[in-house]
């Protein structure tokens, strides 16, 4: 549940039967919630005003518990947009993160289609099933989350299968050879970097494919307005740069790329690209620290238990709380097409 108070801000809770909410704003039992329609405006014990409603996904991606950081609402929306992501869609997802991104894709999609999260680390593929499973309890659409590496995971798919493929990844120049076989002819490939550096990379390996459109990169910046009589203004603070997408599209096999006829501009290309120096420096994931995986995992399994119990009565010290559960994978060999098609 999210509650709003008169200046604007807004608190994520867990509702449980014998909880309570307290904020500067006074205290409010959770039982006054539950079972009021949304949009109910709720008295506290100081006699402040809340709102009560649901939280929308972009709400929920800010307040949930997670490792890696996320990918914002604003570069979400604009992924599903620009990518064309469609209901039925088949969509490879890499660097599933927290989960933020595969929420989107999952709206999206719809139970027609299909997302394959690819993870190469264990504790964020955990963290994004934990917060995924918790948005949608038991509908969740057709989902699959696989660990390892992204190469191995496309070689195992059926060339032209799949209409998306969005890379999150730290080089996302290194899998265009098996996302070029899997995409089929007018499926989008997007990349989602954070550097420059990376997005000249990236456009530069994507030409040498012949396979893809020129590509197309963006970058957005939202700005919030105070409003008020006719004081309207821009607000002070303002959510900017995040990240760059790069879109192309793949080309119909034995079809070549039309070639722009401009000439570059002066000293656009050097004699070697700073890529392509015989000893760069080694592209490392920032590790996360052992006491911030442990907090990120104990919160994932304390509100699994909450949805679970509906108590807030959580034993602190639990045997398990530190522990990475298995990732659910859907086994092709398996006779149980509602599990599979669930994960």
């Amino acid at each position: 549940m999210q509650l709003t108070d008169v200046k604007g801000r807004k608190y994520t809770t867990m509702l449980t039967h014998d909880g309570y909410f307290q904020s500067g704003r006074g205290r409010l039992r959770h039982s006054a919630i539950i079972g009021q329609p949304e949009g109910s405006v709720l008295d506290t014990n100081d006699g402040h005003r809340l709102l009560a409603l649901r939280p929308l996904i972009s709400d929920y991606v800010l307040s949930m518990p997670r490792g890696a950081t996320p990918i914002y609402p604003k570069d979400a929306a604009q992924i599903i947009s620009v990518a064309d992501v469609f209901p039925g869609a088949k969509v490879v997802e890499a660097g599933v993160g927290s989960g933020a991104l595969t929420l989107s894709l999952l709206e999206a999609t719809g139970p027609d289609g299909h997302v394959h999260s690819v993870e190469r680390r264990e504790e964020f593929a955990t963290i994004a099933v934990g917060n995924v499973e918790s948005w949608y309890g038991d509908t969740i659409p057709p989902w699959t989350v696989e660990l390892g590496d992204l190469n191995d995971v496309l070689r195992d798919m059926e060339a032209q299968s799949v209409d998306h493929v969005l890379l999150d990844m730290l080089a996302p120049w290194e899998n265009l050879d098996e996302a070029v076989r899997v995409l089929r002819p007018g499926g989008v490939i997007l990349a989602y970097v954070a550097t420059t550096t990376q997005m000249s990379r990236f456009v530069e390996d994507l030409r040498k494919t012949f396979s893809f459109t020129e590509a197309e990169a963006t970058e957005t910046l939202v700005r919030t307005w105070h409003l008020e009589g006719l004081a309207v203004r821009p607000d002070h603070r303002m959510v900017a740069h995040t990240g760059f997408l790069i879109t192309a599209r793949r080309l119909a096999p034995g079809s070549e790329p039309l070639l722009e006829k401009r000439r570059p501009a002066k000293l656009a290309y050097s004699d070697t690209m700073p890529w392509e120096d015989e000893s760069p420096p080694p592209m490392t994931e920032p590790e996360m620290s052992p006491k911030k995986l442990r907090r990120v995992l104990r919160d994932i399994n304390q509100r699994r238990l909450m949805e679970q119990t509906g108590s807030s009565h959580i034993p602190e010290e639990d045997e398990n709380a530190d522990q990475l559960p298995d990732v659910a994978t859907a086994d092709p060999d398996s006779d149980n097409e509602e599990t599979n098609e669930r994960r």
